[in-house]
C-alpha cells in the first residue's frame, strides 16, 4: 500500500502547526519532519510535542529527515545518538541519512569503506531502538547513480539499513525504473517531485503524471507499505502544494 505525505522542509518558512494544517487540508496522511528546522536534533521536548500534534491531527510521522551524513556528521559535531533519540521521541519509523558527503566519482575505496562502516554502525544502534535507517538518493553522495546506490546497499549488508528512492533528475525514465526495481526489496519511502533539467525547474506534478504512474506501479509490486512524500513545489507556494497533492492522491489511488 502506498500512503501519501509531505516532507516538512518543503516549507521551512512555516511552523509545525501550519504544516500539519496544510497536510490535513491537502488530504494527505503523513509527514516527514526535518531535523534542521522543525524538529532539531537533541530537542526532545519539541520532538514529543510535534509527534503529539501530528497524531492528534490524525496524521502519521512517516520519517525523520535528519541530514546526518555518513562518515562526516560525527566529525562535525552531530552525534548519531542525538539524532536517534530525537527520532524515537518523534515516533519516526525510519531516519533518513545521506550516503556520505562525496559523489561516487570522487570517493576513493577508503572513503567509501568508511561510509559503509558508519552505515553499519548506526544501523545497529537504531535497530536496538526499534528504528530503521534509510539512505537518500542524492547528488554528492554514494547514491548519485544506480550502480553506486546498488553497490552501496550490497556492501552494507545490514538488515536494518534501507533506502528512500527518488528519480535521478534528467535521467531517462527506463534508467530510473531499472534503478528502482534493483533496490525495491530495501525501499522504505519515496520522495516525489517533477523537475526539469538542467536547472531543476520545478513543475506541476501533473505534468509528470504518466512517468510517476510507472514508478508507482513498481513501488506497489513490493507488496509492502510505503509513503510517497511530496518534496518541494513550484515557488515554495502552499497553493502549488495543494495542487500537487491532488495529483499525488490520484496517482496512488
Amino acid at each position: 500500500m502506498i500512503t501519501t505525505g509531505l516532507v516538512s522542509i518543503t516549507f521551512r518558512q512555516l511552523l509545525p502547526a501550519q504544516i500539519i494544517a496544510l497536510v490535513q487540508q491537502a488530504g494527505l496522511t503523513g509527514i516527514e519532519w526535518g531535523g534542521d528546522i522543525h524538529v532539531p536534533h537533541g530537542d526532545f521536548v519539541r520532538a514529543r510535542e510535534v509527534r503529539q500534534r501530528t497524531l492528534d491531527a490524525g496524521l502519521t510521522v512517516a520519517s525523520y529527515g535528519s541530514y546526518y551524513k555518513l562518515n562526516k556528521s560525527e566529525a562535525d559535531g552531530l552525534r548519531f545518538e542525538s539524532v536517534l533519540e530525537t527520532a524515537v521521541a518523534l515516533g519516526a519509523p525510519t531516519i533518513r541519512v545521506w550516503a556520505g558527503a562525496l559523489g561516487s566519482a570522487q570517493a576513493d575505496a577508503a572513503s567509501r569503506a568508511a561510509v559503509v562502516a558508519d552505515a553499519q554502525r548506526i544501523a545497529g544502534l537504531a535497530q536496538a531502538a526499534g528504528v530503521t535507517v534509510s539512505s537518500e538518493y542524492h547528488a554528492r553522495s554514494l547514491t548519485d547513480t544506480n550502480t553506486s546506490a546498488q553497490t552501496f546497499l550490497t556492501e552494507i549488508q545490514h538488515p536494518n539499513f534501507f533506502t528512500f528512492w527518488q528519480p535521478h533528475n534528467g535521467a531517462p525514465v527506463e534508467t530510473n525504473l531499472a534503478g528502482l526495481r534493483a533496490i525495491l526489496l530495501r525501499l522504505t519511502q519515496v520522495h516525489c517531485f517533477h523537475w526539469l533539467p538542467p536547472e531543476h525547474e520545478r513543475r506541476p506534478l501533473a505534468e509528470g503524471a504518466d512517468v510517476w504512474r510507472q514508478y508507482f506501479a513498481v513501488v506497489k509490486a513490493s507488496g509492502r507499505d510505503h509513503c510517497a512524500l511530496l518534496e518541494f513545489v513550484a515557488g515554495d507556494e502552499p497553493a502549488n502544494f495543494l495542487r500537487d497533492a491532488v495529483t499525488l492522491r490520484q496517482l496512488v489511488a
